[in-house]
């Protein structure tokens, strides 16, 4: 069977089976619509991290649910917030983790990939870690450059790629202008998504340095394409990655050049946080699982306009 091609929006712990979102869910509760459309909201992460706490924002995404048949939050942590922020949507949240698929792209050229980033040495002595991002201030891209740099000029075969869309305009050229004069560290733009799977595939390691997280699809294809993960220890991250379990977690930069370097040199370690990782996403992250969600979701929104 094919993957779907629904993706929830990218944002991306151990995440239980969805609760009340699963086959035989109840049925949806009516809403008084003023346009007659039912329709349903996923949460993403800045929204429930960040956008509540701005007045306005949280006002606007209150009269959404007050009009919403459903809500999905990828965790049970982010069930429990925003039923805080709005109780009178609580009977209308349930919980599905995002699914996960990868699709490499097999004519993808790992040296060609290289040479775009300016790392003109041998693939084999190299040590490449990935941050996937979206140029925006809370995805932090610049948090780890002053520690990696560093780490670099001590070992010159460890590079940090910072790959990702151009999403903030003035934070876009704040992080072009520290990238130019930092040694080791690169910036590449969007890439089609099967060759960035294919460039996951063939890196060392995938990093996240995000303020905050709903759910990272960066870690989660990580995980499914065999790849050691090192993310930032916020609640986003410590609910998918167990430390020295799924992957590494890091509470500041010094820690992870520390962590970093004990994976480059303890290929145990690196061979025990890939299997666990594997074996994690295809338990709890199945795209099926997340398609009959949906579409059981979707087909109680179709009952409705029937009704």
């Amino acid at each position: 069977m094919d993957p779907p091609n629904l993706r929830v929006r990218t944002g991306r712990a151990s995440a239980p089976p969805p609760d009340t979102a699963a086959r035989g869910a109840p049925p949806l509760p009516a809403s008084s619509t003023c346009h007659g459309i039912p329709f349903g909201i996923i949460f993403g992460g800045t929204d429930l991290n960040e956008d509540v706490n701005q007045r306005e924002k949280n006002e606007v995404m209150g009269k959404v649910l007050e009009e919403a048949r459903f809500a999905v939050a990828f965790t049970e942590s982010m069930k429990e917030t925003a039923q805080t922020q709005w109780p009178h949507a609580r009977g209308k949240i349930y919980v599905q983790s995002q699914g996960v698929v990868t699709v490499p792209n097999a004519a993808f050229n790992w040296n060609t990939f290289l040479h775009r980033s300016g790392i003109n040495q041998n693939a084999d002595n190299l040590h490449i870690f990935l941050l996937v991002c979206g140029l925006r201030q809370v995805k932090d891209p610049l948090y780890l450059v002053d520690a990696f740099s560093e780490w670099h000029q001590e070992e010159p075969n460890v590079y940090m790629v910072i790959v990702g869309p151009e999403v903030d305009p003035v934070f876009t050229r704040e992080v072009k202008a520290k990238v130019k004069g930092a040694a080791g560290v690169r910036l590449l733009g969007e890439m089609p998504q099967e060759d960035l799977h294919a460039a996951l595939k063939n890196c060392f390691a995938v990093v996240n340095s995000s303020v905050s997280e709903g759910m990272s699809a960066a870690i989660l294809e990580a995980m499914d394409l065999e790849v050691p993960v090192l993310a930032r220890n916020i609640p986003g991250n410590a609910a998918v990655v167990k430390h020295e379990v799924t992957g590494l977690l890091f509470s500041d930069p010094q820690e992870f050049v520390q962590l970093a370097k004990r994976l480059v040199h303890d290929p145990a370690l690196e061979k025990e946080i890939v299997a666990n990782g594997r074996e994690y996403v295809r338990r709890c992250h199945s795209w099926q699982a997340e398609r009959d969600t949906y579409q059981n979701l979707v087909q109680n929104l179709e009952g409705s306009i029937r009704e």
